[in-house]
């Protein structure tokens, strides 16, 4: 590990943190990155975990070394001379360490608000995106259009490098900036980020999801909302998903800010849409009224189901809002591949196509993945986060051949089933050992027709059977490979 001292090029507002009595929540990535940051700017930093592991303990002694406080298995009380607390996104407001910092008059802030507050007067505009699903597909699409037109660019926060080192240009190492940020942000992170003012920003969409974090679905969305305040350039918004467009309605924004939507239609003035198999542009042209700019082809989208092909479009709005030429999109997009597990075609079998989304771990994103396929055997179940299913099963009852559940959680799912689609056959699979997925696959082989996709699309999270999303989608795709070893 480094010495943690950070070395600043020119003139930065890292003054603001000199001599300050920091406390930072959380051990983990973004967490060390801030202390190591702050610490750099002349902080006095203190880390605090609940924790106490042999892990832990040794990631405390390298920060010691550099003159980083850790407090182990102790995360409720504020030390002794806070100024300011720096949390790490998943750290819910409710935790007792924030309300005695509230009732010490200490601000709380995240890793996110460190690094804008960071920011050099020559720093890299911000193009944020946010959304209950398809985040970080969006902004990866981004990062390769901007990459296309030429643009130095990194995607950062919720995804990659932590954005504290990236702004402080830790990660490069070569002295060379950015033209630009292609920023995720979760609704975590804006609900710690006051002051965050983006050149354009995106809201996809909005569903009920983490409202045990938030506490209500108002105060989540007041959250998404955040990252169209202060916008100098576009606010973009979903046209099919009116809760956006209300956000749009409600930011402070600067003046001339535009709102531009995207549509999977023919679209408007303002905005971006579809025709006849292309993507078009009426939002950044000289006659919006009577202009459409040909941006790429609904085949230049990897993979073209319809939810992807609207994290296009508001990928190609933001970049459009920075000035990015048509070419760059369309060549942006060609480039683009998709992390694993979100729509991901594992194989055919016996002319049955296999696809994981594991990441589709709440009912909107399974919605929008069912969607794209038509007729499907249904892969689902998991820890529900207290979401109900109803709405999910009638809006897909019509494209299920059969459905295999699995999981904690899944004879809540079966309920909405028998009452929304009683006539779809249903495998229960109550198996939670390290085999259960081969049984799942195999069960789902047996319901499948040729020309049918099996999708695992759980709408659940998977903590209950395996580490995370990622796992769950590597074992589904092992036991698909199994199946297709055994016709070989």
């Amino acid at each position: 590990m480094g010495s943690g001292q950070v070395t600043f090029e020119g003139t930065r507002p890292a003054d603001s943190f000199a001599g300050q009595h920091i406390t930072v929540a959380g051990l983990g990535v973004s967490g060390l990155s801030a202390a190591r940051a702050l610490a750099g700017c002349g902080a006095h930093v203190t880390v605090v975990d609940g924790g106490d592991d042999d892990t832990r303990r040794q990631t405390a002694a390298v920060l010691a070394e550099e003159g980083i406080a850790v407090r182990l298995g102790d995360a409720d009380s504020l030390p002794d001379g806070t100024g300011l607390v720096v949390t790490s996104p998943g750290w819910k407001p409710s935790s007792p360490l924030f309300a005695a910092a509230a009732a010490a008059d200490v601000d709380v802030i995240g890793d996110v608000e460190v690094a804008w507050r960071l920011r050099g007067p020559d720093a890299a505009p911000w193009l944020a995106v946010t959304g209950t699903n398809g985040k970080t597909t969006t902004t990866r699409m981004l990062g390769s259009i901007l990459r296309a037109a030429g643009l130095r660019t990194a995607e950062v926060g919720n995804i990659g490098t932590p954005i504290v080192d990236v702004v402080l240009g830790q990660e490069r190492g070569d002295g060379a900036t950015y033209d630009v940020l292609a920023v995720e942000l979760s609704s975590y992170q804006l609900h710690w980020a006051p002051s965050v003012r983006a050149h354009s920003a995106a809201v996809l969409n909005l569903a009920p999801d983490h409202l045990d974090w938030h506490g209500s679905m108002a105060a989540y969305a007041r959250d998404k909302g955040r990252v169209y305040e202060g916008n100098r350039v576009a606010c973009v918004y979903n046209t099919a998903d009116r809760a956006t467009e209300d956000l749009v309605r409600e930011a402070d924004v600067e003046e001339g800010c535009r709102a531009v939507g995207f549509t999977l239609g023919p679209p408007g003035p303002s905005q971006l849409g579809v025709v006849d198999g292309i993507l078009v542009d009426r939002a950044f042209v000289a006659d919006r009224q009577r202009q459409a700019q040909e941006l790429a082809e609904v085949a230049d989208v990897n993979p073209p189901a319809p939810h992807n092909i609207a994290n296009a479009l508001a990928a190609a709005a933001l970049a459009r809002a920075f000035g990015v030429p048509a070419a760059a999109v369309r060549d942006g997009l060609r480039a683009f591949r998709p992390d694993a597990h979100r729509i991901s075609h594992v194989a055919d079998v016996d002319s049955v196509a296999y696809v994981d989304d594991s990441k589709a771990t709440n009912t909107h994103a399974a919605e929008a993945s069912l969607a794209a396929y038509a007729p499907v055997v249904w892969i689902a179940g998991g820890l529900a986060k207290g979401a109900s299913f109803d709405e999910l099963v009638a809006s897909a009852a019509e494209r299920l051949r059969g459905v295999v559940l699995l999981g904690a959680d899944r004879a809540l799912i079966g309920q909405a089933l028998a009452r929304h689609a009683p006539e779809v056959p249903v495998v229960d699979v109550d198996r939670t050992d390290t085999g259960a997925m081969s049984a799942v696959v195999e069960a789902a082989r047996g319901l499948a027709r040729a020309g049918d996709t099996v999708l695992l699309a759980p709408a659940c999270a998977s903590m209950d059977m395996f580490t995370n999303y990622n796992e769950r989608g590597d074992a589904f795709a092992a036991a698909v490979r199994e199946l297709d070893s055994d016709g070989a």
